[in-house]
C-alpha cells in the first residue's frame, strides 16, 4: 500500500520546529509514524502543503505528519477501512472521553463534520482519483479513567481526585507542547500500563508467565524482567528502584537510590544518585546529576536537569540545560483555570487543572527559578537569576534572552529560529 505524507506549515511554539522533527516517546515524530506503518505500506509520497494531492490508482493511505498515532489505533483503523469501497476519514465522538478531553482542546486540527471531528488520515481503497468524499468512521479510543493526583479541598472546592482518561488505542494531532505532554504520559506512560493491566485481566498465560519469571527471578511481579526491559551495556545500582512497566535503553548508568516507576529512559542516558522519576520520557543522552526530580515530564534528547530540580508535567526540548534548584509548578493557587497556547499561538484554556511548563531547544537555564504553570520558554534562550528575576510568570521569547546583554552572548548561537527569520549571530 502506498503512503501519502501530508506536510504540515505550522510549527510547534517554543520549540520552533515542525510536529514531525519533535520527539514522542524517544522518537522523532515521523520515525514513530514509519515505525507502526512498516507491515501496511511499501512506498511514499511527500506532498508539501502548497501542492495538491497526487492522483494514483493504487490503495493508499494519507495523513498529516503531525499525527501521533499508535499500532492498536492504526490497526483497527485499516481492519475497518479495508470494508468499504470508497474513501474513509478517520474520525471521532464527543461521547469518546479521551478525545474531548484530551485530544480536542488547544487542537486547530480537527473539522467537525456533523457531531462528529474528523483527523487528518484517509484511507482510499482505489486511490485518489475516486470522486466520492470520504465518510468518517469512528474509531474508539476505548479509554478508562484512572486517577493521578489529589488535590485538597481546602484548596480548590471544584476539585477533588483528578483523572486521565487513559485511552488503550491513541490517535492525536500534535498542535501545541500540551500534546506532547499529553502523547507522552497520558497516551504513553499511562496507557502502557493501562494496557499492560489490560492484558493481565484478559490474557491468563500472561499473567501466569509474569508470575513465573517473577517468583524464578526473586523479585516483585512488577520488577521482574518481564516488565522492566533493559538494554544492553547498562549499569544499574543494586539499591535502585525499578518498577515496571519501564524500558530501558543500551548504556544506561543507573546509580544508588535511584527510584524509576513506568518510564522511558533512552540509550546512553546517566540517572545520578538519588533521582526520582515516575512516569516520564528520558531522552537519548540525557544526564539527571543527583536528586533530580521527574513526574509525568518529558525531556529529549541531549538535556540535564540538575540537582534538586523538579520537573513537574513539563516537556523540554533538547540540548537544554536546566540548572540547580529550579520548580516548575503546576497549580494555580488561586483554583484559576491553567491556560496554554493552541496550534495559532492564541491563549486558551487547556482543559487541565494542573500543568507545568515547557522549555524549547538549545536553552540555558540559570538556578534557583520558579516557573508559574503553562509558561513556555522559546528556545535559544538564556535565562541567568539576579535578585529582581526569580519568578517567571509569562512566556519568555527569545528577543528576552538573557545573553543578548553579555559580552561573551556571542558564544550562544540561535540554532532554531521561527518561520521566516534570518539567523546572522556572527559565526
Amino acid at each position: 500500500m502506498l503512503k501519502i505524507i501530508l506536510k504540515s506549515a505550522n510549527v510547534i511554539p517554543p520549540f520552533n520546529e515542525p510536529a514531525r522533527d519533535l520527539r514522542i516517546q524517544n522518537k522523532p515524530l515521523w520515525l514513530a509514524q514509519r515505525d507502526v506503518l512498516a507491515p501496511y505500506t511499501h512506498r511514499e509520497i511527500e506532498v508539501l502543503p502548497s501542492q495538491e494531492l497526487p492522483k494514483v490508482n493504487e490503495a493508499c493511505l494519507v495523513y498529516r505528519d503531525n499525527l501521533f498515532f499508535d499500532a492498536d489505533y492504526l490497526s483497527e483503523f485499516i481492519r475497518q477501512a479495508v470494508q468499504f469501497d470508497h474513501p474513509v476519514r478517520a474520525a471521532f465522538s464527543m461521547d469518546d472521553a479521551a478525545f474531548r478531553e484530551h485530544c480536542l482542546p488547544l487542537s486547530v486540527s480537527y473539522q467537525q463534520a456533523g457531531d462528529v471531528y474528523c483527523a487528518d488520515l484517509w484511507y482510499y481503497p482505489h486511490g485518489t482519483q475516486q470522486q466520492a468524499e470520504a465518510e468518517p468512521i469512528v474509531i474508539p479510543l476505548l479509554a478508562r479513567e484512572i486517577g493521578y493526583y489529589n488535590v485538597p479541598t481546602y484548596m480548590a472546592a471544584n476539585w477533588g481526585d483528578l483523572v486521565y482518561q487513559v485511552p488503550l488505542r491513541s490517535l492525536i494531532a500534535i498542535d501545541s507542547w500540551v500534546h506532547i505532554f499529553v502523547a507522552d504520559s497520558v497516551f504513553g506512560m499511562f496507557g502502557r500500563g493501562a494496557r499492560f493491566e489490560d492484558r493481565l485481566e484478559k490474557d491468563l498465560l500472561f499473567k501466569l508467565s509474569v508470575l513465573a519469571r517473577a517468583l524464578y527471578e526473586g523479585k516483585q511481579v512488577l520488577e521482574c524482567s518481564k516488565v522492566v526491559k533493559i538494554g544492553r551495556n547498562c549499569v544499574i545500582d543494586p539499591t535502585a528502584v525499578i518498577h515496571g512497566p519501564t524500558l530501558i535503553g543500551d548504556n544506561v548508568t543507573i546509580n544508588a537510590g535511584v527510584v524509576i516507576e513506568n518510564c522511558t529512559i533512552g540509550n546512553n542516558v546517566n540517572i545520578s544518585q538519588g533521582c526520582q522519576l515516575m512516569l516520564s520520557v528520558v531522552g537519548d543522552g540525557t544526564f539527571l546529576p543527583f536528586r533530580a526530580s521527574l513526574f509525568m515530564t518529558t525531556i529529549m534528547e541531549n538535556g540535564m536537569v540538575a540537582q534538586n530540580t523538579c520537573l513537574q508535567m513539563c516537556v523540554i526540548g533538547r540540548n537544554t540545560f536546566i540548572g540547580a534548584g529550579n520548580t516548575f509548578t503546576d497549580f494555580n493557587l488561586l483554583s484559576a483555570e491553567v491556560k496554554a497556547r493552541d496550534g495559532n499561538g492564541v491563549l486558551r484554556s487547556s482543559n487541565r487543572p494542573v500543568l507545568g511548563g515547557c522549555v524549547g531547544h538549545n536553552c540555558r537555564i540559570g538556578s534557583g527559578f520558579v516557573i508559574f504553570p503553562a509558561r513556555m520558554i522559546e528556545s535559544d534562550v538564556v535565562l541567568l537569576a539576579s535578585e529582581g528575576k526569580r519568578i517567571i510568570d509569562r512566556d519568555v521569547t527569545y528577543e528576552q534572552s538573557d545573553h543578548h546583554r553579555l559580552k561573551s552572548g556571542y558564544l550562544h548561537r540561535r540554532l532554531y529560529p521561527r518561520p521566516g527569520e534570518v539567523v546572522d549571530d556572527g559565526w
